[in-house]
Order: C-alpha cells, then sequence, then structure tokens
C-alpha cells in the first residue's frame, strides 16, 4: 500500500428532476455570468439545453453559449471559448452534456487563467495555477468527467490527444438525473460501461496489490458495471439500473477505487491515438487495446490478474496455475466486450487491419516522440506500445 491523498470536492445532485436545482448551484459556487458549453444533438432535441437556460433566466444569471463540442474534444472550440468569455466577462463555466464537453469546458476554465496559449499546459511548459469555477449537467455516463482531475482534449494541428490532471479543474457541482440517459444509443451506453469499468481497472492492475479495503470497493463496482450493463442493453428505460451506472461512472474516475495503489493507465495513454487517428469511440477503442496490453504485461503480477478473472468475471479459480486463471478471464472480458457490442481487437474496431506506418505514428505520439513511458504495472516505451498495437491488429 501507498500513502494516498483522497481529496474529492464535487457536490453531487443525483436524482429525478435534478436539474431543477441548477440555478440554486450556481449561485451556490458563484456564479454571475456564465457559459453554457454543449455539444448539440440528443441535448437541444431533449429539450434539456432550453430547460437549463430557462433555469438560468428565471434566477436572474445571464448567460452565453458554446455549443459543438464532438467527440474527442477539439482545442479549436476550447480556444473560441476562452475568447467568448473573457469578451463577455463570464465567471462560472457551465458543462451540459458527457465527458468530451465537461472536458472542453475545463479546458476554457484553464486558458481564462493564462495569458499564454491553453496547449502550453498539455505540452508541458506551463502549470496552472488556477481554472475557472465550472459545474456540470451530466448527459452521458461514462468519462467520469463531472468529479475527476483529469481533462482529455485534441489539438487540431496534427492530431495530438493529451491528458492533464489537476485538483484546480475538479467542477463544484454535477447534476446527475439518470432519467435524461434512458435514450442513449446501445452503442454509445456499451462504450460508456467499458470506459468506467477501465478506469477502475487501470487503478487496479497494480504491484501495490494489499489495499484489501480499496479491492473490496473496486471489484464491487466493476461487477455492478458489468452487470447491469447488460441488463440495460435490454431494458434502457429502467431507472434503477441507469441509476447505478450513472453513479458507478463518478465513482470509477473519482479516485476512490485508487486509494493506495499505484495506477496504471497505459490502455488510455495507447488508446487516446486511436480516437485521434480514427475518429474512434474512446470505450471502444479502450475495448480493442485491453486484452492485449493485459496479454503483454501478464507476468509482472499473474496474481492480481488471476484475482481479477475470478473475483470480477467469476472465473472458477484453478488453484495450480494464477497464469491460467488469469488467461480465462482476459478471455471472459474479450467474451463480455462481444456481448455488449463492443470490438476486442483493431480491425473490429476501424473495419481492417492497421498499417504499419499508422502503428509506428501512433506509438510516436503515444510516448512524445518516444520521449516517455506509458503505465506503472509494466513501464512500456516505444517498443512495447507498438508490439501491443500489433498484437491488437490481428483479428
Amino acid at each position: 500500500m501507498v500513502d494516498f491523498k483522497y481529496y474529492t470536492p464535487t457536490e453531487v445532485v443525483f436524482g429525478k428532476d435534478s436539474e431543477s436545482r441548477l440555478a440554486e448551484m450556481v449561485r451556490k459556487y458563484g456564479g454571475n455570468k456564465v457559459l453554457i458549453h454543449y455539444g448539440g444533438g440528443s441535448v437541444v432535441r431533449s429539450g434539456l439545453l432550453d430547460f437549463v437556460k430557462s433555469q438560468l433566466d428565471a434566477a436572474g444569471i445571464p448567460w452565453v453559449e458554446l455549443g459543438g463540442v464532438v467527440p474527442n474534444p477539439r482545442l479549436s472550440l476550447a480556444r473560441k471559448g476562452i475568447e467568448l468569455c473573457r469578451k463577455e466577462g463570464v465567471d462560472f463555466l457551465l458543462a451540459v452534456g458527457g465527458g468530451s464537453v465537461i472536458d472542453s469546458t475545463k479546458v476554457i476554465g484553464y486558458g481564462l487563467n493564462y495569458d499564454g496559449d491553453v496547449w502550453d499546459i498539455y505540452d508541458g511548459k506551463y502549470a496552472p495555477k488556477a481554472c475557472t469555477p465550472l459545474g456540470v449537467v451530466l448527459t452521458i455516463p461514462a468519462a467520469g468527467s463531472e468529479m475527476s482531475d483529469s481533462a482529455v482534449i485534441t489539438k487540431d494541428e496534427g492530431m495530438v490527444k493529451r491528458g492533464f490532471s489537476s485538483n484546480l479543474c475538479r467542477p463544484r457541482f454535477a447534476i446527475m438525473n439518470p432519467v435524461r440517459t434512458f435514450t442513449l444509443p446501445p452503442y454509445q451506453t456499451a462504450a460508456g460501461v467499458t470506459d468506467m469499468m477501465m478506469h477502475t481497472m487501470e487503478r487496479y492492475f497494480s504491484h501495490e496489490d494489499d489495499m484489501l479495503i480499496t479491492d473490496a470497493v473496486a471489484e464491487a463496482l466493476m461487477r455492478t458495471v458489468k452487470q447491469c450493463g447488460e441488463q440495460v442493453l435490454a431494458d434502457p428505460e429502467n431507472y434503477q439500473l441507469r441509476a447505478q451506472i450513472m453513479w458507478a461512472g463518478s465513482l470509477a474516475h473519482n479516485d476512490l477505487t485508487g486509494c493506495g495503489t499505484v495506477s496504471d493507465f497505459a490502455t488510455h495513454g495507447i488508446e487516446h491515438e486511436l480516437s485521434a487517428t480514427y475518429g474512434a469511440t474512446h470505450g471502444a477503442g479502450l475495448a480493442a487495446i485491453w486484452p492485449h496490453w493485459a496479454e503483454y504485461v501478464l507476468a509482472e503480477n499473474p496474481t492480481r490478474f488471476a484475482q481479477f478473472a475470478v473475483n470480477v468475471l467469476g472465473v472458477p479459480n484453478d488453484f495450480k496455475s494464477p497464469e491460467r486463471t488469469a488467461r480465462a478471464g482476459i478471455a471472459a472480458m474479450v467474451d463480455f466486450y462481444h456481448r455488449i457490442g463492443m470490438p476486442a481487437n483493431l480491425p473490429e474496431l476501424i473495419g481492417r487491419p492497421a498499417t504499419e506506418a499508422e502503428i509506428a505514428e501512433m506509438a510516436f505520439k503515444a510516448t512524445q516522440g518516444k520521449k516517455i513511458t506509458l503505465g506503472n504495472l509494466k513501464k512500456l516505451d516505444y517498443d512495447d506500445v507498438v508490439a501491443i498495437y500489433r498484437m491488437a491488429n490481428k483479428a
């Protein structure tokens, strides 16, 4: 077990009609003029965006809006948001949507407190000192950004996707109404389930495996998400199932399931390049990479993988061989991905094998020009990342 700090300042308003407390929460956290940041599509069609505006209007809180956030959010739109907020005197940011919208909002919050280009933060040239306060009306449970310290953005030039983590950007509040997730398409629901499970798996696979209470919480969360994720695809308007998934998404990435462990997050780093290169849905990309990462690093801690197989996936324990149990667990995870409509390799994700040139470029970007390694269970350099992409490239 390693020493740790656990900091989760986000106030959660959870349940049916929770959006009715929006203006109250904005006022509570000092909002006098608000940027409403969103993507489009369902937020507009469902009437949620108009409801948000009406709530602010009724409370006498002025607002401006910026839509157009896309999956794998772009730096160019965040830069527009920074300019708009400065021009309009915005002092509070409101993300209405899922992880991409929330991450874009966080980037705007950083940029409003820095005179240079906000990409400097992601390029390691500047350490942020502040982030403009933000709140969230969550519509897509997946990324956990509504309670996390992380924000991922893609630079349009060269399609470079990077993440940055700091407690400065944790939202002041998160409004979560599971009813708002009833109409999520099955693929998006499954990708979200995959992402939230992976947030815990990235913390779970560690050499520090003696934090029993953290393990128990992590395993219960992963079992619940797996079970409810499969069930909700057959019963998409089941409030109980949607509520479990929505809350689990927040708990999976607010650091609770990593207390006392050393997180890995290599799968996320490898996947980011799939999203940037092919426009792949993040959760689907994680599913395409994880089994192959697991095979590649299994020898680092086979008993950990065996524990996951037994306690999370229900694989019978082969007490004579942790490695056999572990490999059965990886196969069981692939079966789960296929049952919920997720890919388990690159050809299934992008419809063809990746080229060697694409693999080399993605590995180069993932390791920032061969300058960094990914992960902690096994530190992966450029050649390791290439090897994992190649393993994932086989149908």
